[in-house]
């Protein structure tokens, strides 16, 4: 015989206090208060305008959070490399101080006062150099061992991450992960599956990177996710889709992946997807605008900004990322 347990799972829980670790959907009897709740999801995601940059330009690297972001180096329309750095004030972007070496498809992390960028495609082809910002100007902070483009980086301008990337033509992804102390670069152990091109981000010990070209060309894209604890890479939950060259936002548990490029078609991804350290969902809402080259980290989960970018000629929009706002409600039957 069915019973209620059987077709509905667990008794709804009889607690002291509201659960710390709680689930969307999770619902519960506070018997201290004598309130009966349930956690809901308030669905806020969206997509909307921002400032537009002073000028269009690709391959370009972003960090910060949505309200003092950077946009450093690029590609420009006219074939040259961007030594430029804007800064954004959640309203408007003005100009900062310029790279010391002109550059894009380069990482880039930390904040808008004490941003880090490392290698990247530039004149050498690839330099090793990296420089670090201090909100005004841009100085030398060493040079990586392995000089690349298209990679990731996670952490703060003292504590950085770097891994992935692809080496000169003919491109081969290396593996190896770089730590930077503030002053120098050290090898790591690699990641379980080589590629460059991809999302990711975090902190220097608890990184996250996801899809990408896994082998020299196209169409070798791969879905894979591996998380990093400090020490080594372990296998995360599969992405929606395989993609090269997207942006992401916020942390290994907490994470936000936006734009991209599909193998094929539609050859631009615009949709937005959430990680929770487990899996990765869709949030059904589109960017306005499709970016296929939308690098670095910046913002969180929930307040994220999509800058510049490609295809065609260079994108100078921004947009402005406001995401799921989760929240404990009392139940009333009035």
């Amino acid at each position: 015989m069915a019973t209620y347990y059987g077709t509905h799972g667990q008794k709804v829980q009889y607690l002291s206090s509201d659960p710390s670790d709680v689930q969307i959907g999770q619902v519960w009897y506070n018997y201290t208060s004598a309130t009966f709740k349930v956690r809901q999801e308030v669905a806020t995601n969206a997509w909307a305008a921002g400032g537009n940059m002073t000028s269009g330009v690709g391959y370009r690297t972003n960090t910060g959070v949505q309200t003092a972001a950077l946009a450093i180096g690029g590609y420009l329309d006219g074939g040259d490399r961007s030594a430029a750095t804007e800064e954004y004030d959640g309203t408007s972007w003005t100009s900062g101080g310029s790279l010391g070496t002109a550059r894009y498809l380069h990482a880039g992390l930390g904040t808008q006062t004490a941003a880090l960028i490392a290698t990247g495609q530039g004149p050498s082809p690839y330099p090793a150099a990296a420089e670090k910002y201090n909100g005004t100007s841009w100085t030398s902070a060493g040079s990586v061992n392995t000089a690349r483009r298209s990679l990731g980086g996670a952490g703060i301008q003292t504590a950085a991450l770097v891994f992935g990337g692809g080496n000169p033509s003919p491109i081969s992804p290396p593996s190896n992960v770089e730590n930077y102390n503030g002053t120098s670069w050290t090898t790591g152990t690699g990641l379980g599956t080589a590629r460059y091109g991809s999302g990711g981000g975090g902190t220097q010990t608890a990184a996250i990177y996801f899809s990408g070209f896994a082998n020299p060309g196209p169409p070798n894209l791969t879905n894979a996710t591996e998380e990093w604890d400090g020490t080594s890479w372990t296998a995360g939950g599969n992405y929606l889709t395989s993609k090269n060259a997207g942006g992401f936002s916020g942390s290994q548990t907490a994470g936000l992946a936006y734009a991209g490029e599909n193998a094929g078609p539609p050859f631009s991804y615009v949709g937005t997807d959430a990680y929770n350290g487990t899996s990765w969902t869709s949030l059904g809402s589109n960017l306005s605008n499709a970016r296929n080259f939308q690098a670095g980290s910046n913002g969180t989960q929930t307040a994220a900004l999509a800058v510049g970018g490609s295809p065609g000629n260079n994108k100078n929009a921004t947009e402005e990322w406001t995401g799921t706002i989760v929240s404990s409600r009392t139940v009333t039957v009035s």
